[in-house]
C-alpha cells in the first residue's frame, strides 16, 4: 500500500514559498541531489493544494519546468472547493482531503503519494494521514513567507529520523510520523 510523503525544500529560516507564493528563490538551490533523484522513480502520485497547482515555479519557461524540476510524470491530484470547468489533462480534481489521500494512494500503488503545498500538508498531518515527512534544507535566509508548518493551536507531532542525508549539496531530512 501507498505511503504519503511531504516532501519539500525550505530555506533555513523555515519558509517553503518567499511572499506571495514566490518561488523564484528556490532556483539556485535545484539539483543535482542523491537523495531528491533517486525520490523521483518512487513516486506514484502527486496529491497538491490548489494554490501551489495554480501557483508559481522556479524552472518556468525551461525544460525543468513542473513537478520534481520536469522529472516527474504522474497521476496528480489537486485538493480545491471549487474545481474548474474545464478538464485539466493528467489531473484529477477532489474536494475532500480523504477522498484526495484515498484516490492518490489507489493510483500510487506500492509508490509514494507525494503531497505538494503547505495547507495540504497541515490537513494532512492534523487527520493523521501522512506517513513521512522529506525536507531538503537550502543554505537561505528569507525572512518571510509561507512556512514549511504552522498551525497556531495545533497539536505537537512527534518524528523519528529514518534518513539523514548530509552529503547532498542541499541537506536532507527524512522522518517517520510517530502515530499514537
Amino acid at each position: 500500500m501507498a505511503k504519503v510523503l511531504y516532501s519539500v525544500q525550505m530555506s533555513l529560516d523555515g519558509y517553503i514559498a518567499g511572499p506571495g507564493g514566490d518561488m523564484s528563490w528556490l532556483a539556485p538551490h535545484l539539483g543535482p541531489n542523491p537523495t531528491a533523484d533517486a525520490l523521483v522513480d518512487r513516486i506514484g502520485a502527486m496529491l497538491v493544494g490548489r494554490r501551489t497547482f495554480g501557483g508559481d515555479d522556479p524552472n518556468k519557461g525551461t525544460d525543468k519546468e513542473g513537478a520534481m524540476s520536469g522529472a516527474w510524470d504522474g497521476p496528480q491530484f489537486v485538493l480545491t472547493h471549487e474545481p474548474p470547468r474545464d478538464p485539466v489533462p493528467g489531473v484529477t480534481f477532489v474536494t475532500g482531503l480523504r477522498e484526495g489521500v484515498e484516490a492518490a494512494k489507489k493510483a500510487a500503488g506500492e509508490r509514494y503519494v507525494n503531497l505538494l503545498g503547505a495547507d495540504v500538508a497541515r490537513q494532512a498531518l492534523a487527520a493523521g494521514l501522512v506517513d513521512e515527512i522529506l525536507t531538503f534544507v537550502s543554505p537561505v535566509l528569507l525572512g518571510d513567507g509561507t512556512r514549511l508548518f504552522a498551525q497556531p493551536g495545533g497539536a505537537e507531532i512527534q518524528l523519528e529520523r529514518i534518513v539523514q542525508a548530509d552529503h547532498d549539496p542541499v541537506a536532507g531530512l527524512w522522518y517517520r510520523v510517530v502515530k499514537p
